[in-house]
């Protein structure tokens, strides 16, 4: 077969010379006779993202695999972004980083390509990337951190930041023993060993069909994660010469397999603004709606926090993402095929659970329905999402009266103020931190809660906003409220003093205000001024909203390999 590097290699005329010449730093002739497929490495491996500065190892064995198999690998490093470094929230340069990477396996001369992520953001933008220029590809996830401990007891590195810093507001924990805890947070390599964004969408590749499967979930200081990258490159230069691509594998049936995953491992909601938006770019029919019909009545089967107990070192040692999926092996597409050509459901023969508290069977779950809830109502049209398996239970049907805040900075201005009126029925409203408005979606959702409530011991409330939570965190926090605050949705509307009605149950979320009042008010302006150059002005004015996945309205839908036009 002729492979798609030959139109810049094979022949003898000047511009085949040029791109053979310059490329013979390293490789042999014999990487140019048409039989060996080039296969890019795309890494996102970057000391300022610390999950993911392992990956140049990992690139090593994906290497290995690619030459054993035939192949030949490249490395390409792409844009890495640093959850934890990145300002004002990597979420504004997740299509950035999509759009780059796409533009890159376009205009090179490969024919196929490894993803590695780690990051919360990496693997979205990665497979975002893969679905738009449809070239073979798989990923191989960096996996989780190995689990830290400090007196005596485990750290979730994202929930124990949240809860242990929230102890020192409520006066519980000394400041020194909190700053203590730091140097034991971050154990190893790798990214958080909570179920949060990372997990999650590590979790997600695999159930879309886009890892080998049983890799999801390999700590990253194990060396099976660097036996599986060497499997994943030789995967590569087969799936190459199969002709084998994510249009063909990232079927509608692999996104219900991603939803039923979602559900039963307790995954973050942020995989639903990127599970549309990877849709989005293969043109799969995919709808907010999509994960309240699949997810409902789907059990929460994986103990781990923010939702349970263990960590992701845990999760793996007890059976893995396989040992879950084979529980709920009867709501899986059993016709979704993975990278391998073979669907799913035949990779889960012989899966085992091995710790039963940590990964709980279809009869005993740890909750019976656990999939993520879509709300709907006059104060969300577009929708709202909710994970009631981090939420308390008595307060997924709750009415209060509404706390506004009208920016973040306005948040940490008066949430603490002995002054704020507020009381442990309110409903804490956060407004202009959408895509627009922040701009870029940030993960301060889950609000935290007013020093003197937390004195009394109150440890959670109602919290509305049209921002993102992170995966890692715990609380009834209503996210990604659609249409936001800056694009004219009903929570620019609101006041101070609104009763605000929740009930999960019945899939609501209300302000009980006459629609005649609410829509004659003059809505609250919210969010930055209008960024007057390069991204943020681009992704301001093309974004969409969170119900389409807060992708660029021009990057919807897949744009292929083909190149017309030669450089020289």
């Amino acid at each position: 077969m002729e492979f798609r590097s030959s139109r810049w290699y094979a022949g003898n005329d000047r511009n085949s010379y040029i791109h053979r010449a310059w490329m013979r730093r390293g490789l042999p002739g014999a990487a140019f006779e048409g039989d060996r497929p080039h296969i890019a490495i795309a890494n996102t491996a970057s000391d300022l993202t610390p999950c993911n500065s392992h990956l140049d190892e990992v690139a090593r064995s994906v290497m290995n695999g690619v030459w054993e198999a035939g192949g030949v690998p490249l490395n390409l490093p792409v844009v890495s972004l640093g959850e934890t470094n990145v300002r004002p929230t990597a979420m504004l340069w997740r299509n950035l980083a999509a759009m780059a990477t796409e533009e890159m396996l376009r205009a090179n001369p490969i024919d196929g390509v490894v993803l590695l992520g780690g990051c919360d953001k990496t693997i979205p933008s990665l497979l975002m990337a893969a679905a738009s220029v449809d070239l073979p590809a798989l990923v191989v996830p960096g996996g989780p951190m190995l689990t830290g401990h400090f007196r005596g007891a485990p750290l979730g590195c994202g929930t124990d930041v949240w809860r242990l810093s929230e102890e020192v507001r409520a006066g519980t924990l000394s400041r020194e023993a909190f700053l203590r805890s730091e140097s034991s947070m971050i154990r190893s390599r790798g990214h958080c060993n909570t179920m949060g964004t990372a997990s999650t969408m590590a979790c997600i590749a695999e159930a879309l069909g886009m890892t080998l499967p049983g890799t999801a979930g390999t700590p990253a200081p194990d060396s099976r994660l660097l036996e599986r990258s060497h499997e994943s490159g030789r995967l590569a230069v087969e799936l190459v010469r199969q002709g084998r691509r994510p249009s063909q594998v990232m079927t509608r049936g692999s996104f219900r397999n991603a939803i039923v995953t979602l559900a039963a491992v307790g995954g973050s909601t942020n995989a639903v603004v990127h599970l549309l938006a990877i849709a989005g770019r293969l043109g799969v029919d995919l709808s907010l709606d999509d994960f309240d019909r699949t997810g409902s009545g789907v059990p929460l089967l994986v103990d781990l926090q923010p939702a349970g107990r263990h960590l992701m070192d845990d999760l793996f040692r007890a059976g893995g993402l396989v040992a879950v999926l084979k529980e709920v092996e009867d709501l899986l597409d059993p016709g979704a095929i993975t990278v391998t050509g073979r669907p799913l459901t035949e990779h889960l023969e012989g899966a085992e659970i091995w710790d039963e508290d940590v990964i709980r069977r279809r009869a005993d779950p740890l909750l019976p329905d656990a999939g993520i809830a879509v709300l709907r109502g006059n104060l969300a049209p577009g929708g709202a999402v909710i994970k009631p398996a981090a939420a308390s239970p008595e307060l997924l049907r709750h009415r209060g009266r509404a706390v506004v805040f009208d920016s973040v900075e306005d948040v940490h201005a008066r949430l603490d103020s002995p002054d704020l009126d507020v009381d442990e029925t309110s409903v804490l409203v956060l407004r202009g931190c959408g895509p627009r408005g922040y701009p870029g979606m940030p993960e301060v959702g889950n609000l935290p809660l007013p020093a003197k409530l937390l004195e009394k011991g109150v440890r959670d409330m109602v919290r509305v906003s049209d921002a993102r939570m992170s995966g890692t965190a715990y609380g009834t926090v209503v996210l990604h409220t659609a249409p936001e605050a800056a694009a004219g949705g009903p929570l620019a509307r609101v006041r101070t003093g609104d009763p605000i009605v929740l009930d999960v149950a019945a899939r609501r979320l209300d302000v009980d205000v006459p629609d005649a009042e609410l829509n004659a008010r003059e809505p609250v302006m919210t969010g930055h001024a209008r960024p007057v150059r390069g991204w943020e002005r681009l992704y301001v004015e093309h974004v969409t909203q969170a119900d389409r996945g807060a992708d660029l309205d021009f990057l919807i839908g897949s744009g292929g390999d083909h190149v017309g036009r030669e450089s020289h």
